[in-house]
């Protein structure tokens, strides 16, 4: 004999929205107040309460990020004593928050500066599985010692035997650019598929002054392509066009390296946070399998932060693209190596976007008649 039961249970198939980590950055860097505590930052912060009434390393980048950022920017900062490590400092303050950017506010000027941020950024991914980029400053010109000549070497000497895909070197040429680049990258106006190039973002907002160098020669936009050349990220200007704007925010990557600018990471970085988030929930689950109905509905299930990202929006007349293209037949494998293991390939495919734009105009002198 028997008795009726029934049972209820609630599944749970994956299907909710993925923390957005994008467009949060975290400032670290010589300050006056709160040392080594984490502040929560917005566009409404009263930075003289937080990070003190007096100017310091920390607070004149975030100051500047805060600026540029947009109504709705949001971020952290940690201000240090001079002889702090920022590296233990990041690791400290990412036991409560987890940015995307992370900005280094004091001035590296070795190589090996560089080389310290970059194998940061990878013990954060290897040992966290998150995924950061570390923006770091360089230093100003001297101008009471250096030509425009002797701080081109410098710079050189500094990023030329990098390879770091996951760090940026930002040369302080106005005092406050490693802000004002962080705050166009958080700026909601703009994607994180578009690179700080796009001139539709508007212009930089409290840029410092030009600099000078020791024989009075103020920076010009010569100089500001020879450092860009040397894989600096740098503003730039127009000829007959109001504002300054940005170049592109280069990564110390390789040369022929996928990951020279910094659009082509994010959103790589994108999808592998929410894919990562996916495949952690079939681990142990036979719903992921090596029958053929089963890899072609984990195909699916695998794509969604792709088919996500790749939403365009119409209105009226113009579109509005995703972040990436729409993944087609063939963009998702999954292999079975062994009846254990599984390998998902997964391509992510950007749109283009004109960083060099040619126009050419033709004289017709026919007679229409």
């Amino acid at each position: 004999m028997a008795q009726g039961t029934v049972t209820v249970n609630n599944l749970n198939q994956g299907q909710g929205a993925f923390d957005e980590i994008e467009r949060k950055a975290i400032f670290l860097g010589v300050g006056d107040t709160n040392k080594n505590s984490v502040i929560p930052l917005n566009s409404q912060s009263d930075l003289d309460e937080l990070l003190g009434a007096n100017e310091s390393q920390l607070k004149t980048q975030v100051a500047a990020a805060q600026a540029n950022g947009g109504e709705n920017w949001n971020a952290w900062s940690v201000p240090l004593d001079v002889s702090d490590d920022w590296r233990i400092a990041l690791d400290t303050a990412m036991l409560s928050v987890s940015p995307e950017l992370v900005a280094v506010c004091t001035p590296v000027v070795t190589a090996n500066d560089l080389n310290d941020a970059f194998a940061k950024a990878e013990s954060i991914r290897t040992a966290k599985g998150r995924r950061v980029v570390v923006l770091i400053a360089t230093p100003a010109i001297d101008d009471t010692s250096e030509t425009w000549s002797d701080y081109l070497a410098a710079q050189a000497a500094i990023v030329d035997p990098v390879s770091a895909y996951r760090v940026s070197a930002v040369p302080l040429l106005h005092g406050n650019n490693l802000g004002v680049l962080v705050g166009r990258l958080c700026n909601r106006a703009a994607s994180i598929a578009d690179s700080p190039m796009r001139v539709a973002t508007g212009p930089l907002l409290s840029l410092g002054s030009v600099s000078n160098d020791k024989d009075g020669v103020p920076l010009d936009n010569a100089m500001l392509a020879s450092l860009d050349a040397l894989r600096l990220s740098v503003p730039q200007t127009y000829v007959d066009y109001p504002g300054t704007y940005w170049g592109d925010c280069n990564m110390l990557d390789a040369e022929g390296g996928d990951y020279q600018v910094i659009e082509s990471l994010r959103v790589v970085d994108k999808a592998a946070r929410a894919i990562r988030v996916l495949a952690i929930a079939r681990v142990g689950n036979r719903q992921l399998n090596s029958t053929p109905i089963s890899i072609a509905s984990n195909k699916t299930y695998f794509s969604r932060p792709l088919r996500e990202m790749a939403r365009s929006v119409q209105f009226g007349a113009d579109v509005f693209p995703g972040e990436i293209k729409s993944p087609k037949d063939g963009d998702i494998e999954i292999i079975w190596p062994t009846r254990d293991d599984v390998e998902i390939y997964l391509k992510v495919t950007p749109y283009n976007s004109p960083k060099s734009i040619t126009a050419n105009i033709a004289l017709d002198l026919t007679n229409a008649g």
